[in-house]
Protein backbone atom coordinates (compact mmCIF):
# COMPACT_ATOMS: atom_id res chain seq x y z
CA UNK A 1 0.00 0.00 0.00
CA UNK A 2 0.90 3.35 -0.75
CA UNK A 3 2.19 5.71 1.76
CA UNK A 4 0.23 8.63 0.95
CA UNK A 5 -3.01 6.07 1.66
CA UNK A 6 -1.42 5.28 4.64
CA UNK A 7 -1.16 8.73 6.18
CA UNK A 8 -4.27 9.43 4.91
CA UNK A 9 -6.21 6.58 7.02
CA UNK A 10 -4.02 7.63 9.98
CA UNK A 11 -5.16 11.31 9.57
CA UNK A 12 -8.68 9.97 9.71
CA UNK A 13 -7.93 8.06 12.65
CA UNK A 14 -6.07 10.37 14.52
CA UNK A 15 -8.87 12.98 14.00
CA UNK A 16 -11.18 10.34 15.08
CA UNK A 17 -9.13 9.83 18.74
CA UNK A 18 -9.62 13.73 19.05
CA UNK A 19 -12.86 14.12 18.58
CA UNK A 20 -13.26 11.20 20.83
CA UNK A 21 -11.20 12.57 23.64
CA UNK A 22 -12.16 15.82 23.51
CA UNK A 23 -15.89 14.99 23.91
CA UNK A 24 -15.59 12.14 26.26
CA UNK A 25 -12.66 12.69 28.75
CA UNK A 26 -14.76 14.84 31.11
CA UNK A 27 -17.26 12.27 31.31
CA UNK A 28 -17.85 10.11 34.40
CA UNK A 29 -20.02 6.99 34.73
CA UNK A 30 -21.65 6.34 37.52
CA UNK A 31 -20.67 2.90 38.18
CA UNK A 32 -17.24 3.75 38.26
CA UNK A 33 -18.16 5.83 41.69
CA UNK A 34 -16.05 8.72 41.36
CA UNK A 35 -18.42 11.49 42.27
CA UNK A 36 -16.93 12.25 45.53
CA UNK A 37 -12.89 11.76 43.70
CA UNK A 38 -14.57 14.57 40.79
CA UNK A 39 -16.29 16.50 43.77
CA UNK A 40 -12.67 17.08 45.42
CA UNK A 41 -10.77 18.00 42.47
CA UNK A 42 -13.50 20.77 41.77
CA UNK A 43 -12.98 21.71 45.96
CA UNK A 44 -9.74 21.61 46.53
CA UNK A 45 -7.58 25.13 45.65
CA UNK A 46 -3.94 25.39 45.39
CA UNK A 47 -1.99 28.40 44.44
CA UNK A 48 0.51 27.92 42.10
CA UNK A 49 3.09 30.65 40.78
CA UNK A 50 0.38 33.12 41.88
CA UNK A 51 -2.54 31.39 40.42
CA UNK A 52 -5.25 29.96 42.43
CA UNK A 53 -6.27 26.56 40.44
CA UNK A 54 -7.77 23.38 41.79
CA UNK A 55 -6.98 19.81 40.60
CA UNK A 56 -10.05 19.55 38.58
CA UNK A 57 -8.61 23.21 35.90
CA UNK A 58 -5.19 20.86 35.84
CA UNK A 59 -7.15 17.92 34.35
CA UNK A 60 -8.93 19.83 31.91
CA UNK A 61 -6.39 21.52 30.65
CA UNK A 62 -4.51 18.06 30.28
CA UNK A 63 -7.57 16.85 28.45
CA UNK A 64 -7.73 19.89 26.20
CA UNK A 65 -3.77 19.85 25.39
CA UNK A 66 -4.15 16.00 24.57
CA UNK A 67 -6.68 16.39 21.96
CA UNK A 68 -5.53 19.90 21.04
CA UNK A 69 -2.08 18.08 20.33
CA UNK A 70 -4.01 15.17 18.44
CA UNK A 71 -5.76 17.55 15.92
CA UNK A 72 -2.48 18.66 14.79
CA UNK A 73 -0.87 15.18 14.63
CA UNK A 74 -4.00 14.75 12.38
CA UNK A 75 -3.35 17.60 10.29
CA UNK A 76 0.38 17.13 9.98
CA UNK A 77 -0.25 13.49 9.00
CA UNK A 78 -2.85 14.20 6.50
CA UNK A 79 0.14 16.60 4.65
CA UNK A 80 2.51 13.35 4.65
CA UNK A 81 0.05 11.84 2.31
CA UNK A 82 0.11 14.79 0.14
CA UNK A 83 3.50 14.97 -0.27
CA UNK A 84 6.05 13.13 -2.90
CA UNK A 85 8.04 9.88 -2.11
CA UNK A 86 11.00 12.23 -2.51
CA UNK A 87 9.69 14.92 -0.17
CA UNK A 88 8.75 12.22 2.30
CA UNK A 89 12.55 10.64 1.97
CA UNK A 90 13.74 13.94 3.13
CA UNK A 91 11.45 13.35 6.19
CA UNK A 92 13.10 10.23 7.50
CA UNK A 93 13.54 11.58 11.34
CA UNK A 94 9.94 13.54 10.92
CA UNK A 95 7.72 10.15 9.49
CA UNK A 96 9.31 7.79 12.39
CA UNK A 97 9.36 9.90 15.64
CA UNK A 98 5.85 10.48 14.30
CA UNK A 99 5.55 6.77 13.96
CA UNK A 100 7.36 6.17 17.49
CA UNK A 101 5.45 8.35 19.26
CA UNK A 102 2.04 7.05 18.38
CA UNK A 103 3.82 3.37 19.10
CA UNK A 104 4.78 5.05 22.53
CA UNK A 105 1.19 6.19 22.75
CA UNK A 106 0.11 2.44 21.92
CA UNK A 107 2.17 1.35 24.51
CA UNK A 108 0.46 3.85 27.31
CA UNK A 109 -2.81 3.24 26.19
CA UNK A 110 -2.01 -0.42 26.33
CA UNK A 111 -1.05 0.06 30.28
CA UNK A 112 -3.61 2.40 31.48
CA UNK A 113 -6.72 2.96 28.89
CA UNK A 114 -9.28 1.21 27.26
CA UNK A 115 -10.09 -0.96 23.91
CA UNK A 116 -11.02 1.85 21.97
CA UNK A 117 -7.93 4.33 22.23
CA UNK A 118 -5.88 1.04 22.33
CA UNK A 119 -7.17 0.05 18.91
CA UNK A 120 -7.57 3.13 17.60
CA UNK A 121 -3.76 4.14 18.39
CA UNK A 122 -2.22 0.43 17.29
CA UNK A 123 -4.02 0.52 13.78
CA UNK A 124 -2.66 4.11 13.59
CA UNK A 125 0.67 2.75 14.95
CA UNK A 126 0.72 0.16 12.10
CA UNK A 127 0.17 2.74 9.35
CA UNK A 128 2.52 5.12 11.06
CA UNK A 129 5.05 2.43 10.73
CA UNK A 130 4.41 0.63 7.57
CA UNK A 131 4.44 4.03 5.61
CA UNK A 132 7.47 5.00 7.48
CA UNK A 133 9.32 2.00 6.14
CA UNK A 134 8.20 2.47 2.55
CA UNK A 135 10.95 1.90 0.20
CA UNK A 136 12.84 5.33 -0.63
CA UNK A 137 12.92 6.63 -4.29
CA UNK A 138 15.49 5.75 -6.38
CA UNK A 139 16.57 9.93 -7.69
CA UNK A 140 15.94 10.32 -3.92
CA UNK A 141 18.69 7.63 -2.65
CA UNK A 142 20.91 8.74 -5.63
CA UNK A 143 21.06 12.39 -4.31
CA UNK A 144 21.53 11.49 -0.11
CA UNK A 145 24.95 9.72 -1.83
Amino acid sequence: MKPSILYRIASILILLLALGHLLGFRQSDPAWHADTLIATMHSLHFNIQGFDRTYWDLFIAAGFVVGILYIFLGILTWQLGSLSAESLTRLRLTRWALALAFAANTFISWQHLFVIPIIFSAVITICLIVAALAPAPLEANHNQL
